[in-house]
């Protein structure tokens, strides 16, 4: 069943000046971005990380990047223009182009 039109008269209606409202409801979407250094930069903040896991006998461990994690709740709900106003936030905020790079989900 199609939602009413704004202003469109309700059958049920006893007036003539009785209108229906609809109303669309935009529920929040959640974006997980994370951040990290690319892979052509070194990590020297990794590589420390890598050398107590190795120390700590934690031998199974290749390597080790560190990086940044951003949960951002976006209040419009359309996918398109969420995922449009989360990249322009990771490359303009969040992250360094030249050194890092990013990924994201959304989540509705």
């Amino acid at each position: 069943i199609a939602p009413p039109r704004l202003g469109a008269r309700h059958p049920q209606a006893r007036h003539n000046n009785c209108r229906a409202l609809s109303v669309i409801i935009a529920f929040p979407m959640k974006a997980y971005v994370y951040v990290s250094l690319k892979k052509t930069v070194l990590d020297p903040q990794g590589k420390t990380i890598h050398g107590a896991l190795k120390k700590m006998g934690y031998g199974n461990v290749n390597d080790v990047r560190q990086g940044k994690y951003f949960e951002i709740t976006l209040s419009n709900g359309d996918r398109e223009k969420a995922k449009a106003e989360v990249e322009r936030i990771a490359k303009e905020v969040l992250t360094n182009p030249v050194i890092e790079e990013f990924r994201y989900s959304l989540e509705e």
